[in-house]
């Protein structure tokens, strides 16, 4: 089947509807439509590496306000395997979520994982973090995987180049980043599947734009912005956003990988995004910390011993509408696993909220790259 027959095909199912825009950023509202619903734009993604948001049941994570999650194609590749998963009758059944998926391609294992692979022009060779055995990715492969799991977008596999790196490193990861994009593209053939492709460059401005170019002209369903948050300072990582971001194909949805702090969402909202992931909010959640106003509150600290206000008086997710400071302090000290699942419940909201908030924001007319809604004058503030 031609590759321009199957994203025609494709485009009937994945459509991006842009709403509104704001004036004076590139600030966008949108929808995105997939074969399991469709995403209000801008929106942060949960992470579910291994098929599941860690700690949270899939009836908790739609109550979070949770559209879409993402999932990862090596880990589920390694264990349970993507023919189980296909069987089951794909992710979706498997991990009982019915709203849209995406799942990475791996790709940023080859970055995590740097120490125990070899990268080639044909794929990477990896050592099995779990076993020590040795096992070949290749992009051809990695898109297989994906198709057989059934996820609603499909990650093109790529090489994320390290911070720092020379220019003739990051030439040649993304040069790679081309090749094998053009290897899933000729692979991908579910028609009830998007494929995403990455623009990479690193922290260099003509890499970057020959890479938006390249990744363009390819006109998939969407497109990402990768290898940022790769150990860059943040002023770099902003610099790469404002360059990248409203250059990017303005008819479909631009993710922004690996991102999930509030001022960097709210810097790449002003710039054209629209998707988001990053483990942060259960991360945090897992170490005893909750986000209040943008803040992070650690529940560890005695002081919360006899304060019996809810974490978040502005927040009616089950945490906050049930539970005091001092149950989730007593609950954090003695390392019970209900407290972890409700600050991490909590902090999902918390994102959810302020992805809401900045929509609410843009269809106001008053967005722009320092958003707060708790300190807004917009009626996001009174919905916050």
């Amino acid at each position: 089947m031609p590759i321009w027959y199957q994203y025609i095909c494709k485009k009937l199912v994945f459509d991006f509807n842009l709403k509104s825009s704001c004036p004076n950023t590139f600030a966008r509202v949108g929808s995105f439509s997939t074969p399991h619903g469709d995403i209000e734009t801008p929106r942060f993604m949960p992470v579910g590496t291994l098929g599941t948001v860690k700690g949270v049941t899939s009836d908790q994570l739609l109550k979070t306000g949770a559209e879409m999650i993402l999932a990862n194609t090596f880990h589920l590749h390694l264990q349970p395997g993507e023919n189980i998963i296909e069987s089951a009758g794909g992710i979706h059944k498997f991990m009982n979520w019915r709203k849209p998926i995406l799942t990475d391609s791996g790709g940023f294992q080859v970055f995590s994982l740097a120490k125990l692979n070899k990268i080639d022009d044909q794929g990477v060779a990896f050592q099995n973090p779990r076993d020590g055995s040795y096992l070949y990715l290749t992009p051809e492969k990695a898109i297989e995987i994906q198709m057989a799991l059934g996820s609603d977008v499909a990650m093109a596999f790529d090489q994320c180049p390290p911070f720092p790196a020379s220019v003739s490193e990051v030439q040649e990861a993304t040069r790679r980043t081309h090749q094998w994009l053009e290897k899933c593209a000729k692979t991908h053939i579910k028609n009830d599947q998007a494929l995403f492709g990455i623009v990479q460059g690193g922290c260099y401005s003509d890499l970057r734009e020959e890479s938006l170019r390249i990744v363009s002209s390819f006109d998939l369903p969407g497109i990402a912005i990768g290898g940022v948050s790769v150990g860059e300072p943040v002023e770099e990582m902003h610099r790469i956003v404002r360059q990248i971001g409203p250059l990017l194909p303005s008819d479909k949805p631009r993710y922004l990988m690996g991102i999930g702090t509030l001022k960097e969402m709210a810097i790449a909202v002003a710039n054209g995004m629209d998707l988001f992931d990053c483990v942060i909010p259960t991360r945090l959640g897992r170490h005893g910390t909750a986000l209040v106003n943008g803040t992070k509150v650690n529940l560890r600290n005695s002081r919360f011993s006899n304060d019996y206000s809810s974490l978040d008086e502005t927040c009616i997710c089950e945490t906050c509408s049930n539970y005091s400071r001092a149950y989730l302090h007593h609950l954090i000290r003695n390392k019970e696993l209900l407290g972890l699942t409700l600050l991490s419940l909590h902090n999902l909201s918390h994102l959810a909220r302020f992805t809401s908030a900045m929509r609410q924001s843009i269809e106001e007319g008053c967005f722009s790259e320092d958003f707060a809604p708790w300190n807004s004058h917009s009626k996001a503030h009174h919905t916050w």
